[in-house]
C-alpha cells in the first residue's frame, strides 16, 4: 500500500494541512482525553526551558560557571527551536505524525536522562538543544491534540486554547522550581523535566491521533537551505543572549556573530528567493501585512519582556523566589484568565480590537510598576502583573489566528509562516531581555553617577547617615575608622540601590511607551481598514474547518 496515495476523507474528516491529523468525530469522554494529552504535551515541551530560565543562577552555581557561560543555556534552546521549524513541517507531511512524535520525544527524554549522569555546562546545553527541537515539535503537538477535542464549530477556541496552554510554562516554572532544587539541586529540575517527557510519551503512545495525508515533500536544495540558515540563526541567538552580559562593544566576537548571521541567513534567502518551490516563500513573507504581522508579534514580545525586568526589580530589593510566590499564583491566574477570555471571545471581526485591548492593558501594567520605590514589595504588584499576564496570553490566539488563515488557502506557505512566527516569538523574547537588560545598566549608571555627585561629607546629612550607618556596628567593631569604613560603604550600597530602582521604572516606563505606540499604530490601521471598508469583505469562517482566512489586513473591515 502506498502511505503518498491519496486517501477519501468524509467532509468533516478532512485534515486542514498535510501532515495534520483528521478530525473525525468523538465521544465527549475521548475528548477530554485529547484535551488532557494536549494540556501534558504543550507544557511539557516549554517547562524544562522556563524551570532553568528562571533558576539561571541556582544552575551557575550548581555547574561552577561564570555568568558569560550560563546564558549558553536559553541560547541554546533558542538556536535549535527556531531552527528546527525550517525541517518539522516537512517531517510532519513525509514521515507522518506518529515517527514525529515518537522520535522527538524520545530524543528528548534520552537527552535529559544522559544529563543526570553527566554534570557540566557541555551536556547542559545539549540538553538544552535538545530541548529547543523537541519544543518545536511538541508545541505543535499539543495543538493538534488540544483541536481534537473540539468539534468543528468550535475550531477557533482550540486554536486559541492549544496555542495557549505553552504560554503556561513560565508562570508554572516559577511556583515550585525552588521546591524542585530542594529536593535534589540541579538535578531535580532536570528529574522533573525527564518525568514530563516519559509521561508524554506514555501518553502519545495510549491515545493516538488520527491519521493525516502524507506527501513527498523534501528537496535536496531543503538542506542546503537549512545549513546556511541555521548557523546563521544560531550567531544572531548568541549575540542577543550574551552581548548584554559581556557588553556590546567589549567583545569583538559579538560583531563577528552579527556579520556571519547576516551572510549566512542572505546567503539562504538569496537561494530560497530563487527557486521554484522554496522551502521560504521569501515573496509572500515580505507582502505588507505579513510584515505588519511579523512587527506586531515582535514589539509585543518586546513588551512582554517587562516581566523579567519586574524579577530584577525585586531582586535588587534583596527578596528572592520564595518571597515572590504570591505574586506568580497571581500571575498564573491572569495568564489562565486571559487564555479562557480569549478562546470565549475570539472571532475574525475581532482579532485587530483584542491585539488592541491586549496592548492597553500591557501599556497601563507596564506605567503602573514604573512608579516603584524601595518600599514596594510584591503585594503592590499584584494588580500591574495581573494584567501583563493577562495580556500576554490574551493575545497570542488572535495573533496566531490573523496569520494562519492566510494558509489554509496557499498551504504551501504553512512552512514560511511557522518559522515567522517562532523567530518572532522566540527572537523578539531575547531581544526584549537584552533590551531591558542594556537600558538597566545604562540608566542605574546615569542615576548613580547623579546620587554620588551629591553625597559628600560636607553635608552634614551625609555626614550624620555615615556615623549612624556606623553606630549600628558598634557592637562588633570596636575601631571607630572601621565602623566609618561600614558606614560609608552601607551608604554607598543604598546609593546603588536607589540607583537600580530609578533604573528599573525608566525600563517600564520605556515598555509601556512602546507599548502605547505599538497600540497607536495598530489603531490607526483599524481606522483606516474601517474607512476602506468599501471592498468586498473576506469570506465567512468554513464550518468544516473552523479556521477563519483572516489576516491583519482585514480583519479590521469586517
Amino acid at each position: 500500500m502506498d502511505v503518498y496515495a491519496p486517501r477519501t476523507w468524509q467532509p468533516h474528516e478532512r485534515p486542514l494541512l498535510p501532515g495534520s491529523p483528521s478530525s473525525p468525530l468523538h465521544s465527549t469522554p475521548r475528548r477530554i482525553a485529547f484535551l488532557l494529552v494536549g494540556f501534558i504535551v504543550a507544557i511539557t515541551g516549554g517547562l524544562g526551558n522556563a524551570l532553568v530560565s528562571v533558576n539561571l543562577l541556582y544552575a551557575q552555581g550548581s555547574l561552577g560557571v561564570y555568568t558569560a557561560e550560563i546564558q549558553w543555556l536559553p541560547a541554546a534552546y533558542v538556536m535549535a527551536n527556531v531552527s528546527m521549524n525550517l525541517l518539522l513541517v516537512k517531517f510532519r507531511q513525509q514521515f507522518g505524525l506518529r515517527l514525529f512524535t515518537e522520535l522527538f520525544l524520545l530524543l528528548y527524554a534520552v537527552a535529559t536522562l544522559a544529563h543526570l549522569f553527566v554534570h557540566g555546562l557541555a551536556s547542559a546545553i545539549a540538553v538544552r538543544a535538545a530541548s529547543g527541537i523537541c519544543g518545536a515539535a511538541l508545541t505543535v503537538l499539543g495543538l493538534y491534540y488540544t483541536l481534537q477535542a473540539f468539534p468543528p464549530q468550535h475550531r477557533l477556541k482550540g486554536v486559541v486554547v492549544g496555542i495557549g496552554f505553552s504560554q503556561l510554562a513560565l508562570p508554572l516554572a516559577r511556583l515550585f522550581s525552588s521546591d524542585l532544587l530542594e529536593i535534589a539541586e540541579w538535578r531535580g529540575l532536570y528529574s522533573f523535566e525527564l518525568g514530563m517527557a516519559i509521561l508524554s510519551f506514555g501518553c502519545v503512545l495510549l491515545l493516538k491521533l488520527p491519521p493525516g495525508d502524507r506527501v513527498r515533500v523534501f528537496e535536496k536544495l531543503d538542506f542546503l537551505t537549512f545549513a546556511l540558515f541555521a548557523p546563521g540563526v544560531a550567531l544572531l541567538c548568541a549575540a542577543l543572549a550574551l552581548g548584554r552580559t559581556v557588553w556590546w562593544f567589549e567583545a569583538p566576537w559579538i560583531g563577528y556573530c552579527l556579520a556571519g548571521a547576516i551572510v549566512l541567513v542572505t546567503a539562504a534567502v538569496l537561494i530560497e528567493h530563487n527557486r521554484k518551490s522554496p522551502l521560504l516563500n521569501i515573496r509572500w513573507l515580505t507582502t505588507g501585512k505579513m510584515v505588519r504581522l511579523a512587527l506586531a508579534v515582535l514589539l509585543i514580545r518586546i513588551v512582554q519582556s517587562e516581566a523579567s525586568g519586574t524579577v530584577g526589580f525585586l531582586n535588587a530589593l534583596g527578596l528572592n523566589n520564595d518571597q515572590m510566590q504570591d505574586l506568580w499564583l497571581i500571575t498564573l491566574f491572569g495568564s489562565i484568565a486571559g487564555l479562557v477570555a480569549s478562546a470565549l471571545t475570539i472571532s475574525p471581526s475581532r482579532v485587530l480590537p483584542s491585539l488592541m485591548f491586549a496592548l492597553f492593558l500591557m501599556a497601563l501594567g507596564a506605567w503602573l510598576d514604573a512608579h516603584a520605590t524601595n518600599l514596594t514589595r510584591p503585594h503592590q504588584m499584584y494588580f500591574s502583573q495581573f494584567l501583563l499576564a493577562f495580556a500576554g496570553t490574551f493575545f497570542v490566539g488572535p495573533i496566531f489566528i490573523s496569520g494562519f488563515g492566510a494558509i489554509i488557502a496557499q498551504p504551501r506557505n504553512l512552512i514560511s509562516f511557522s518559522l515567522m512566527f517562532s523567530m518572532t516569538q522566540n527572537l523578539g523574547g531575547l531581544l526584549g531581555t537584552a533590551i531591558v537588560g542594556t537600558v538597566q545598566v545604562l540608566r542605574e549608571k546615569y542615576h548613580s553617577s547623579q546620587l554620588v555627585e551629591h553625597l559628600t561629607l560636607l553635608d552634614p546629612l551625609v555626614a550624620a547617615r555615615i556615623q549612624g550607618g556606623g553606630a549600628a556596628l558598634g557592637g562588633t567593631l570596636a575601631d571607630p575608622a572601621l565602623r566609618n569604613a561600614q558606614g560609608v560603604a552601607s551608604l554607598g550600597a543604598a546609593a546603588t540601590r536607589e540607583a537600580n530602582i530609578l533604573a528599573y521604572n525608566d525600563v517600564f516606563l520605556l515598555i509601556s511607551i512602546v507599548a502605547v505606540a505599538t497600540l497607536a499604530w495598530i489603531s490607526m490601521h483599524y481606522l483606516w481598514n474601517i474607512c476602506t471598508a468599501s471592498r468586498p469583505a473576506a469570506p465567512a469562517p468554513n464550518a468544516q474547518t473552523g479556521m477563519a482566512n483572516v489576516s491583519l489586513e482585514n480583519s479590521g473591515s469586517k
